[in-house]
């Protein structure tokens, strides 16, 4: 198959392009604008592989989407493209409506055009696969529910709200025009490659560097994480198994406080990297809490048991196993950090309003 992944040298997305190059023999088609966030050393392990090809390409430019779809004919188009930091969001929305709003509307159209144009038994096989996030659906904070394909949307912060925007347009191409789709929403992920401004990455080489480790509030807001590598194995599962029209979550059965998880960090590099930076005794002394987030969610969890049913999909990674693996990739992958510690990104928390 032929698989054309936008926003595949990003986090995710690349953890998706390795997947599908190392462990298939389909064929895959980058498109990445290149923002910050992408970065294409996080494709090196497989950018030699005569499967793989790339194009620099922003998705709100419609000529040249159109282009590149009739030229490469994808089997499949998996939409990972998206501004995707909620602090950044805050600081400033309207690159967020623009990319994940305008720019998903732009990649329909022409993935629809393009559908129109295939024969009866491509158009059978074709899908577009719409990646989106569990934080459309809002804050399950005083109560023990998870979030399901069934819960209703409630986005609380600029991200979220064009996240939410974008998966409407989705269905809505679905419905009226009848374009293939299906759409996963996954909570928070986690793991190699990661873009140190979440607060995973960024409270890892924050504490190598004796740096402090701001933490919103009072860190006991709860999220599900889930390891980029078991994401990446449900999204290339839904993309090429899942019935047209069906809708999956994804989560990592990992609940955990913000600060349980800084604090897991600091017993990890305890172990790992005992040599401190200089002034620094413990880790967890360079913890400290700032002023929270506005509108910040109190508590995101995803049911992902209709994925288990449906296609079999289940984490293979602990949070545990699953941390370990990522500090030690932190560790292991120093000119990939100091790459991206270049100036271009100084490891601030966004999104803080001063009063």
């Amino acid at each position: 198959m032929k698989f054309i992944v936008t926003g595949g040298a990003g986090f995710i997305g690349s953890a998706v392009v390795r997947l599908i190059i190392n462990n298939t023999d389909d064929e895959v088609l980058v498109i990445d604008k290149l923002t910050y966030a992408g970065n294409l050393e996080s494709l090196s392990e497989v950018s030699d592989k005569g499967r793989f090809h790339f194009k620099q390409i922003d998705i709100c430019d419609r000529k040249s989407i159109d282009m590149i779809i009739n030229d490469f004919r994808p089997d499949l188009i998996m939409h990972l493209a998206a501004e995707s930091h909620v602090d950044r969001s805050i600081d400033n929305p309207s690159t967020f409506i623009e990319t994940n709003i305008i720019g998903t509307y732009t990649l329909l159209e022409a993935a629809l055009a393009y559908w129109k144009s295939l024969d009866i038994v491509k158009k059978e096989s074709f899908r577009f696969h719409h990646i989106s996030t569990d934080e459309v659906y809002g804050d399950l904070h005083g109560t023990t529910d998870l979030f399901t394909e069934k819960t209703p949307y409630s986005p609380s912060s600029p991200y979220s709200a064009s996240k939410a925007s974008s998966d409407h347009l989705v269905r809505a191409w679905h419905r009226t025009f009848e374009l293939p789709i299906v759409i996963t929403n996954c909570s928070n992920n986690y793991g190699p490659y990661h873009f140190p401004e979440k607060l995973i990455p960024l409270m890892i080489l924050n504490a190598l560097e004796g740096k402090p480790l701001p933490v919103y509030g009072n860190g006991q807001q709860i999220r599900d994480w889930l390891y980029v590598e078991d994401h990446a194995r449900a999204l290339y599962l839904v993309a090429t198994q899942a019935k047209v029209g069906g809708n999956y979550n994804i989560g990592g059965y990992n609940e955990q406080k913000n600060i349980d998880v800084v604090n897991l960090i600091c017993d990890l590099l305890e172990e790992l990297v005992p040599n401190k930076p200089n002034g620094v005794i413990n880790y967890k002394d360079l913890i400290c809490f700032v002023t929270d987030r506005p509108g910040h969610d109190q508590r995101y969890a995803i049911d992902s048991s209709k994925l288990y049913h449906d296609l079999g999909w289940k984490p293979q990674e602990t949070f545990e196993s699953g941390m370990r693996k990522t500090v030690e990739w932190y560790l292991k992958n120093s000119e990939w950090c100091n790459h991206i510690k270049d100036g271009s990104y100084a490891r601030p928390r966004h999104g803080i309003f001063k009063k």
